[in-house]
């Protein structure tokens, strides 16, 4: 934390080295802001490892970077927060109210940060958190936790604008990549998630007073053997939101179980959703390979308020048995052009 202070008060070009090795490290916080004109270089050659005691984390992370403009993290190290010591504590399946375990890395208040080649395991809760910030790279990163481990969700961001995350491989137990509430123009590019539960907008609608999603662009993606591919998820209850504007795009989905999903009734087993979410402007467009499921297709909106303006263009997916396959739609109002496998919906629609 010293070499990370005189860096920050410097005002010139600053960079903190950590070499090669093995060093344990528990809850650490970079804080700015720093004098600095020039972005602080932290060079991570060697691996981290978390001290795996939850008791020993205040801020819900395990390494923080908070209130700095201008930040390069990379080197080629390792972040290993020893996830699997603390699994075993994560009750959230079963309490709505769960206090999720500490993240490996937390974004808040970034602007102009890039974070490039790194590996980030077995996370407690989250790999990567982000949050109130701008202007934001993330580039080759390998992220990795075994299938069944819980809440590791690999990138989640949230109240942020200008992200982009490209060349990355994504392994893991929950959501590869995830965009809650308050992300607005966000690129995805050139991902491969699995396994895990898929690329996912949401969930939204839990919590009162949330901030919109909008300008979402996911492009070039692998899935493969994930529970969802593009899913878009919010609860049924009466909090109002909206998420609009986002574009799906050269997807390949290899033995994905549920390609294509809008889950307005997430958290709730009603068939007929009365989500306060509007979701609109909504384009899927060159989506291929293969399905485990009989209905991979899936555009169940709110009854409250409908979907608006979904397209599907391009869309070639075939049961991995070659089983037929359908399309079910509830809500939607969606236009198709171009090839469409499954068949579009004849389902109930508005």
């Amino acid at each position: 934390m010293k070499a990370w202070r005189a860096a920050c008060d410097f005002t010139g070009h600053a960079r903190v080295f950590v070499p090669p090795g093995v060093y344990t490290l528990g809850e650490v916080i970079f804080a700015g802001p720093c004098k600095g004109t020039h972005s602080i270089i932290l060079e991570i050659a060697g691996t981290l490892k978390a001290v795996p005691d939850v008791s020993e984390y205040s801020n819900f992370a395990w390494i923080s970077f908070e209130s700095i403009n201008g930040v390069i993290i990379t080197g080629g190290g390792t972040l290993d927060a020893q996830g699997q010591s603390v699994w075993q504590f994560n009750d959230c399946k079963t309490n709505p109210n769960c206090v999720h375990l500490p993240a490996t890395l937390h974004f808040n208040d970034i602007r102009n940060g890039k974070v490039m080649r790194l590996k980030l395991i077995n996370s407690m809760g989250f790999h990567l958190h982000i949050t109130n910030s701008y202007l934001v790279r993330f580039h080759g990163l390998t992220i990795d936790a075994p299938e069944d481990s819980p809440n590791t969700d690999g990138i989640h961001i949230s109240k942020s604008n200008t992200i982009k995350l490209s060349r990355s491989v994504i392994r893991t137990g929950d959501d590869c990549v995830s965009f809650g509430q308050g992300t607005n123009n966000v690129t995805v590019n050139k991902v491969t998630c699995g396994p895990g539960h898929g690329i996912s907008v949401g969930s939204l609608g839990k919590l009162a007073g949330e901030l919109e999603v909008r300008g979402l662009i996911v492009k070039n993606c692998t899935l493969r053997g994930t529970t969802n591919g593009i899913r878009i998820k919010t609860y049924a209850g009466e909090n109002a939101n909206r998420a609009l504007g986002m574009m799906f795009s050269d997807i390949i989905m290899e033995n994905v179980k549920n390609p294509i999903i809008i889950d307005q009734s997430y958290g709730d087993k009603s068939t007929d959703s009365l989500s306060q979410v509007k979701i609109s402007d909504v384009l899927y467009q060159n989506i291929r390979g293969t399905t485990s499921s009989e209905i991979p297709v899936q555009l169940l909106c709110s009854s409250k308020l409908p979907c608006q303006n979904v397209r599907l263009t391009n869309i070639n997916l075939k049961h991995i048995a070659n089983t037929p396959i359908t399309s079910q739609c509830q809500n939607v109002n969606v236009g198709y052009t171009g090839i469409q496998i499954p068949s579009p919906c004849h389902g109930p629609s508005s």
